[in-house]
């Protein structure tokens, strides 16, 4: 079921790379229209299309699609620079229509001020490496690939996607660490302009909650987790899961046939009855009389 939102979040999608969920991603907004759509950085993974990246026609149909909303829907696009894609600084600003590129966004709604980021600057602020540089990007890589195959197993056996390296980080106390002063970071940087929250995105890790006063946002990513985040009408966000959507529709479809076939179960039970009393109008005892008398 198609639904509208005020504003869609979407981050990391990593368009140029294998490991891009792209066509999942324009399934996504297909489904769910908004006012709003900021792409909230590392939309295309310009580090990996200078080595060895792989540009596909799904990575094209995302940016169709993209148009296709601000066409029927008048969607405003904003466009924020992540690291990955930093090739925009050549550009920005820039402003087209109801398309803007930009470093960042200070976006208000309901009486309240978001500070909108990719995330990035919290590797020139922090003297740690993240977890991705402690395991290497050949590690990360690996993980990227199991997780491909691993999904791939799955589907096979109809078994819904599940992300296999958002599990093996979780584990890890360098990452979890990592994340946990990547929030407070950002957190910091949101009192610093006197906002009520943060949308960022960067670490691949979602969340909606609340740290002490500040609203935390991380929109995901679209190479693991498959997530955005929406707010609707009245300004409430929440943070949808792609699969868990998915799952969500197919119950609905299927509860709904199901009625479909109880629906003509009983629409052919009736006919059948209405058919018999056609057909045989007398009783059996009245039969039996009436063939005595043929006799």
């Amino acid at each position: 079921m198609a639904k509208h939102y005020k504003t869609i979040v979407i981050s990391d999608v990593h368009l140029g790379t294998r490991g891009s969920k792209a066509k999942e991603l324009v399934k996504f907004l297909k489904k769910n229209s908004c006012d709003n759509l900021f792409l909230n950085g590392d939309i295309i993974d310009g580090w990996q299309l200078k080595k060895s990246g792989v540009w596909k026609k799904k990575h094209t149909r995302f940016f169709m699609r993209i148009m296709k909303m601000m066409e029927k829907h008048q969607t405003k696009v904003f466009y924020l620079r992540g690291n990955h894609d930093d090739f925009l600084d050549q550009v920005l600003p820039l402003k087209i229509g109801n398309f803007e590129i930009a470093k960042d966004y200070f976006y208000h709604s309901h009486g309240k001020r978001y500070y909108i980021i990719h995330g990035d600057i919290f590797d020139s602020i922090t003297t740690q490496w993240t977890w991705l540089a402690k395991l290497g990007d050949i590690g990360y890589t690996f993980l990227l690939w199991l997780n491909h195959h691993y999904n791939r197993r799955r589907r096979k056996k109809g078994l819904p996607y599940y992300s296999l390296s958002q599990v093996i980080k979780a584990r890890v106390k360098s990452a979890v660490s990592f994340i946990d002063d990547f929030e407070q970071h950002l957190v910091s940087i949101a009192r610093h302009h006197n906002c009520n929250g943060i949308i960022c995105g960067h670490i691949h890790q979602p969340a909606n909650k609340m740290i002490e006063d500040i609203h935390y946002l991380n929109s995901g990513d679209w190479v693991e987790s498959l997530t955005a985040l929406a707010e609707d009408e009245n300004g409430k966000w929440q943070l949808i899961t792609y699969c868990e959507e998915l799952m969500e529709e197919e119950e609905v479809e299927k509860k709904g046939n199901k009625e479909w076939e109880n629906l003509l179960q009983n629409s052919e039970e009736e006919e059948n009855t209405t058919m018999s009393s056609e057909v045989l109008p007398l009783s059996v005892h009245e039969m039996i009389k009436l063939t005595d008398k043929f006799e």
